[in-house]
């Protein structure tokens, strides 16, 4: 990023230059601001990202009552130790404005259903199961958590999803987190979005 910041610099004299004097060279000035810019690109985007929109790394469709991630050894260990602390209720408030379309999923199938769904559309979104635990006991819960790797970075987030039955159907709630950082720029609620898109477009196929 420091060289390309020179290189806009460099540009910038080169352009004097080639006006004032009628030198050669405006094709190759020309090329390294190309260059230059490419670089910059993605940190601006982020930049304006994280002025845009708050300081969160971890969403969820329920903000009232977040899914949990499960606690046991096969997940842990998938998660190499990290549990994801979760955000004060008052942060997740934040969310509201910010995120509108991150609401939870209520599809007209029952809850094994849904659950085999969930589990197809996380297949074709690239997730990696952690932990599993099919509906069913006195509450006819069900979860499953993921892990997803962020596109650019390639590093490890957090993802449970969990299923609770209504009356004919199944509300699907997800929980998105990043493991580093305090801000993911947008990319938690892009990834349930996504996924929610995702899963309609299976549902629709059926």
């Amino acid at each position: 990023m420091a060289l390309a910041l020179i290189a806009l610099l460099l540009f910038c004299a080169a352009c004097r230059v080639i006006w004032r004097e009628g030198r050669r060279g405006a094709g190759a000035a020309t090329a390294a601001l190309f260059i230059a810019a490419l670089t910059l690109g993605y940190p601006a985007y982020l930049a304006f990202e994280a002025v845009r929109l708050p300081v969160l790394s971890d969403i969820s469709t329920d903000i009232a009552d977040p899914p949990h991630f499960s606690l046991s050894k096969a997940a842990v260990e998938a998660r190499s130790g990290f549990q994801p602390l979760g955000l004060p209720a008052r942060t997740r408030e934040t969310q509201r404005l910010a995120y509108p379309d991150v609401e939870p999923i209520v599809v007209d199938l029952d809850t094994d259903e849904a659950f085999a769904l969930v589990l197809k559309t996380a297949n074709a979104r690239g997730w990696t199961l952690v932990d599993k635990r099919p509906p069913g006991g006195r509450s006819g819960d069900g979860h499953i958590d993921f892990i997803d790797k962020t596109l650019v970075m390639g590093f490890d987030d957090d993802i449970t999803v969990r299923f609770k039955p209504l009356p004919g159907q199944t509300r699907i709630d997800l929980r998105s987190a990043s493991r580093y950082g305090r801000h993911d720029f947008g990319a938690n609620a892009k990834r349930i979005t996504a996924f929610a898109e995702e899963l309609q477009s299976q549902l629709d196929a059926r």
